[in-house]
């Protein structure tokens, strides 16, 4: 399976899960309640909405995933140059 379909996958998982345990967090836990039932339906629509937003990702973000910002690059304000003069410093 393309790593691009795995990562949508991945997000709309993720998207119906967190909001299916949210709302039956919130609405007491009772699994035997129509309002389950409900949260169930209720939880398809932002799974429903990361399927679409990870289809608009592979066209205008990132080649090859569903992200919709591009990766950042090497250079710019990361902390990463001066964590290696630090420790540099450390092993001499």
């Amino acid at each position: 399976m393309p790593k691009v379909l795995l990562d949508i996958l991945e997000r709309t998982a993720a998207a119906y899960i967190t909001t299916f345990l949210g709302l039956l967090l919130a609405d007491g836990f009772d699994l035997t309640d129509v309002s389950a039932l409900k949260a169930a339906a209720i939880a398809s629509l932002p799974a429903a909405l990361s399927v679409i937003k990870g289809a608009i990702g592979t066209r205008f973000g990132e080649k090859g995933t569903a992200a919709w910002l591009p990766e950042r690059s090497g250079g710019g304000s990361s902390s990463k140059g001066g964590s290696k003069s630090g420790s540099k410093k450390g092993r001499r």
